[in-house]
């Protein structure tokens, strides 16, 4: 034990012994509501459209990872030197895969009409973007 600085360590002993005091166990006190028996539980109203968000939100993830393809595609081609996707699909799928995010983030974050609208628009990004680039 190393002893404090003009301390004895007979001294030092007896400051550290009467530090420690023990302490009382103190409960803590239970308040309960006036009309807690009246209350019951509720669960949290179910919220409406989640099917319809998670399919647009596919939607929007399918068409980003699309683009990702394409880009990396493309990217792998000039390396190598074979012919790669047009200029029109390089631009044309970030640019879908955008829109299609920032709609879908629309519709995350709204309610009602605002979120329906944006979530056509998620499907028309996606649908106009297979249509347009993949079927022609």
């Amino acid at each position: 034990m190393t002893e404090p600085t003009g301390t004895s360590a007979a001294e030092a002993l007896a400051m550290a012994e009467t530090q420690t005091v023990p302490q009382e166990r103190v409960d803590p006190e239970w308040i309960e509501p006036a009309d807690a028996a009246a209350e019951e539980p509720t669960r949290p109203a179910k919220e409406r459209g989640r099917w319809w968000r998670g399919f647009t939100g596919s939607l929007a993830a399918g068409l980003t990872v699309l683009a990702v393809g394409v880009l990396v595609v493309a990217g792998i081609d000039l390396y190598t030197g074979a012919p790669g996707p047009g200029a029109a699909l390089l631009i044309g799928h970030p640019v879908a895969a955008a829109l299609a995010l920032v709609a879908q983030r629309v519709a995350d974050r709204r309610n009602g009409l605002a979120a329906a609208g944006a979530g056509v628009a998620v499907v028309l990004f996606a649908v106009s973007a297979l249509t347009l680039f993949w079927l022609n």
